[in-house]
C-alpha cells in the first residue's frame, strides 16, 4: 500500500512570518533540508505517510544568485517569480542551492536528509522532469564522462535525432513583456537560433501563457517532419535520460513521478523503465498522464501508477463544489476498470486549487468524504500535499502566481495553517485550532485505515449504488457506498457528502455480493456488523437485516465517512 506525502521542501519547512510580495529569499525566508528534521518525519510516519515526493529538490533557475559558489546565475526575462519553477531543470545532477544552510554541502545535506527519511522506514519519490530543461540550462554537476545535454548538437539543423533540443533555424528568441520588475535586466538575452519552447510551443516568441523559461527536449520524433520516429538507432537524448535516473537511482531513491510523461515518447519510457529496473527493480515510477486513452500504453511501459486527475479527481471536485451526484463516481471505476489499482488519487497537489481556497470556497472537513471514497474504493496509490491536513488556504498574492488558489510554486512564501502544525520545527502541533487538531486526525485515521485493514490492502471492490436507486430509502445524490471485501475481511464504506446534513438510509446488499463474500444466503448465518473506522461518524450498532429483501439502517453524519465490519458469529 502507497501513501505518498507530497512535501515542496522550499515552504514545508518556512518559517518565516511576514512576507513581501514577490520577496527575495532574505525578505521571505525560505525552508531547508535540515527543515524535515526527524520530528516531521516521524509525525508523517505516525500520520500513515509511505512516501515522501519530496517536489523542486533539482537545481532549477532562479533569481537569487548563488555565482560566488560557481553555479551561473539565470537572466531574469527566463525566470518566473524569484525562486523560480521547480519544473525549469538548470541541472540534472545538482540541488537545489536555496534548501542548503551551507551551498557547497549541498549534496552532502540532501544525502543527510535522504537518511534521515530511510532511517524512519519510509521511502523517497523525487521528480523526473523528461519533457523540458530551463532555456539555460547548464550543468556545473555532472559527472565528467557524461557530456551536456545540447553540448553536441548541431543547432543549424532544425531536427536530427542526436541533438538534444529542436531549433529554429534563422529565428531569434524574444522573452515575452514582463510588467514585473524583477525581470528587468541590462543584459540582453540572446538565444541565435531559438529552440523550441516546452509546451511544444514551436515559435520564436511564445508568450506569458507558455513555458517560455523552458525548451524542448527531442527524443527522436521530427516535428518538422510529419512526427516521424528516428527511433533506431536509439537517440542520444534517451541515454543522456537514462544516465540522470541511474545517477539518482544510484544515491538512494525510491522512485520517480514523470513531470507531463506524456509529452515524451511511450517507446522512451519502455526502453528507459526496462532499462532501470533491471538494475533498481524496486524502483516505483509515477506517471502525470491527463489522458484515459493512453493510460493502458503507459502501464504497459512500466509505469507503477497514473495520475487519476480527469476522472476522480475532477469527478470529487465536481461533487463537492457543483452539485454533482455522489453516484457519479461510479462511472469513473468503470472507465479504468482493470487498472484502478494503478491509478494514484489525490485531492490537492500543486497544480491543483487548494481545496480551502476562496477558488473552491470549501471547508477543511467538507472534504473528507470525498478523501475516504479516494482511500478506500479501490488499492491504488493516495497522495496527500503538504499542508493540505492543516487546511491550508493559499490566500493571497505572493508574486508571479498572482491571487489563484495554488500555493506558489514560483515565489519565496510560506503556508500559514501549515506552520501552526510545524511550529518552527517542533512539529507538535501546538498553534493548531481545534478544527485543525480534529482535521489532522482524519487525516490519519483514513490513512492508517488503508494500511492496516487487510480488505482495503488487497480486497475486492463491489459497488453497491446500482442495488440502493434514488426511489429507495437511500440517498445516492449525496451518499456514495460499496463493499471491499478478502478473505477472512468483509466490510461496508460510506460516504455522506452533503455538507450540514445527517443521512440516515436503508442500505441494501444484494444477493451476489453477499456471495462474493462467502456469505451463503440460503442458510444465512447470524452477523454482528460493527463500526470499525469512523468512530462518532455514525451509530455502533446497524439496525436491520443483510437479506437482500430488507436492509441495513445507517446513520452518517453530513461530511463524513463509516467503515463497518461484517462479522460471523458463531
Amino acid at each position: 500500500m502507497v501513501n505518498i506525502y507530497q512535501l515542496f521542501p522550499r515552504v514545508f519547512g518556512n518559517i518565516a512570518r511576514q512576507q513581501r510580495f514577490n520577496g527575495s529569499i532574505r525578505e521571505n525566508g525560505c525552508g531547508k533540508f535540515s527543515s524535515i528534521n526527524r520530528q516531521a518525519i516521524a509525525e508523517l510516519t505516525k500520520m500513515g505517510i509511505t512516501h515522501i515526493w519530496l517536489t523542486g529538490i533539482i537545481r532549477h533557475a532562479k533569481l537569487t544568485s548563488y555565482a560566488e559558489f560557481g553555479i551561473p546565475d539565470s537572466h531574469p526575462s527566463l525566470v518566473k517569480g524569484r525562486a523560480g519553477s521547480p519544473y525549469a531543470v538548470a541541472d540534472y545532477y545538482d540541488v537545489d542551492p536555496d534548501l542548503a544552510e551551507h551551498v557547497p554541502a549541498r549534496m552532502a545535506e540532501f544525502d543527510s536528509l535522504l537518511q534521515r527519511i530511510h532511517d524512519a522506514g519510509l521511502k523517497v519519490i523525487i521528480d523526473f522532469v523528461p519533457n523540458h530543461v530551463a532555456r539555460q540550462y547548464k550543468s556545473v554537476s555532472k559527472p565528467d564522462n557524461i557530456a551536456d545535454l545540447g553540448q553536441y548538437d548541431n543547432v543549424w539543423q532544425s531536427f536530427h535525432p542526436d541533438n538534444n533540443f529542436y531549433y529554429l533555424t534563422g529565428q531569434s528568441f524574444l522573452p515575452p513583456k514582463r510588467e514585473d520588475e524583477i525581470c528587468v535586466s541590462d543584459e540582453i538575452y540572446v538565444e541565435q537560433p531559438a529552440k523550441v519552447t516546452g509546451n511544444d510551443c514551436f515559435s520564436a516568441s511564445p508568450t506569458l501563457s507558455d513555458w517560455f523559461e523552458t525548451i524542448k527536449l527531442n527524443y527522436g520524433v521530427d516535428y518538422f517532419g510529419f512526427m516521424e520516429q528516428h527511433f533506431e538507432p536509439i537517440p542520444d537524448t534517451w541515454h543522456k535520460m537514462l544516465q540522470i535516473l541511474r545517477f539518482w537511482a544510484g544515491k538512494g531513491i525510491d522512485g520517480f513521478r514523470a513531470d507531463m510523461a506524456e509529452m515524451v515518447p511511450v517507446a522512451f519510457w519502455k526502453w528507459a523503465i526496462d532499462s532501470i529496473k533491471e538494475e533498481y527493480p524496486h524502483l516505483i515510477m509515477v506517471a502525470e498522464v491527463y489522458q484515459p486513452g493512453r493510460y493502458n500504453d503507459f502501464i504497459a511501459a512500466g509505469f507503477d501508477y497514473l495520475y487519476d486527475k480527469v476522472g476522480l479527481y475532477d469527478r470529487m471536485i465536481n461533487i463537492l463544489c457543483h452539485g454533482h451526484q455522489a453516484q457519479s463516481i461510479s462511472e469513473c471505476w468503470r472507465q479504468t476498470e482493470g487498472i484502478n489499482h494503478k491509478m494514484l488519487r489525490f485531492l490537492e497537489n500543486h497544480d491543483e486549487h487548494r481545496l480551502s481556497s476562496w477558488q473552491l470556497g470549501l471547508q477543511p472537513m467538507q472534504a473528507i468524504p470525498a478523501l475516504a471514497v479516494s482511500a478506500f474504493m479501490h488499492p491504488g496509490a493516495l497522495m496527500i500535499y503538504n499542508g493540505q491536513e492543516s487546511g491550508e488556504t493559499a490566500s493571497g498574492a505572493t508574486g508571479f502566481s498572482g491571487d489563484d488558489g495554488r500555493t506558489s510554486i514560483y515565489d519565496y512564501c510560506v503556508m500559514p495553517q501549515h506552520q501552526r502544525w510545524y511550529n518552527e520545527g517542533n512539529c507538535d502541533g501546538a498553534l493548531m485550532s481545534y478544527d485543525q487538531q480534529q482535521l489532522r486526525k482524519k487525516y490519519t485515521e483514513i490513512l492508517n485505515a488503508r494500511l492496516s485493514l487487510p480488505a482495503l490492502r488487497q480486497g475486492a471492490f463491489y459497488d453497491l449504488i446500482w442495488a440502493n436507486p434514488w426511489f429507495t430509502n437511500f440517498d445516492p445524490q449525496h451518499v456514495f457506498a460499496f463493499l471491499r471485501y478478502s478473505e477472512g475481511q468483509n466490510l461496508i464504506v460510506l460516504a455522506n457528502f452533503h455538507k450540514s446534513e445527517s443521512r440516515t438510509m436503508k442500505l441494501k446488499i444484494p444477493e451476489d455480493a453477499l456471495q462474493k463474500m462467502g456469505i451463503n444466503t440460503q442458510k444465512l448465518p447470524l452477523f454482528q456488523i460493527n463500526l470499525l473506522v469512523g468512530k462518532a461518524a455514525a451509530q455502533e450498532e446497524i439496525e436491520g437485516s443483510l437479506l437482500p429483501t430488507e436492509g441495513c439502517t445507517i446513520n452518517i453524519p453530513p461530511s463524513n465517512f463509516a467503515i463497518f465490519e461484517l462479522i460471523t458469529q458463531s
